[in-house]
């Protein structure tokens, strides 16, 4: 393996600092989540957080942060929990990739819900 020069490890150490700071919720105005169980990656969620995750990069969104979540059951998944001080707790289902780029030019960016995609959590059945 060849050796690096300070200069690389300077870069290398910036790059990655960048990608740990996506991850870091501290100072995050907007947090996201995507349920992502086996019912809900069956129904598309793997699509639906990539393409979230591919449109806030896309349009600089620094204030959001995206996470998981298990299983939103019985609920109609793909479920996206979107919080904000502004908007409070919204909740969308059945969020394809369609809605998704909805979700986050028109909610995250522009901070309207969408009615018609928001629904009320079920609880699961005992």
């Amino acid at each position: 393996m060849a050796k690096l020069s300070l200069s690389d490890l300077r870069e290398i150490r910036s790059r990655e600092e960048k990608n740990l700071k996506k991850r870091d919720i501290h100072g995050r105005e907007v947090h996201v989540v995507v349920a992502m169980g086996t019912s809900g990656i069956d129904a598309g969620a793997k699509l639906t957080l990539n393409t979230i995750a591919d449109d806030v990069e896309k349009l600089g969104l620094d204030n959001v942060i995206i996470t998981q979540t298990g299983s939103a059951a019985p609920n109609p998944e793909p479920v996206v929990e979107v919080y904000s001080p502004k908007t409070g707790l919204v909740v969308y289902g059945s969020v394809d990739k369609e809605a998704a780029h909805r979700i986050v030019s028109e909610h995250l960016k522009e901070g309207r819900i969408l009615d018609d995609l928001r629904i009320e959590l079920k609880a699961k059945e005992q």
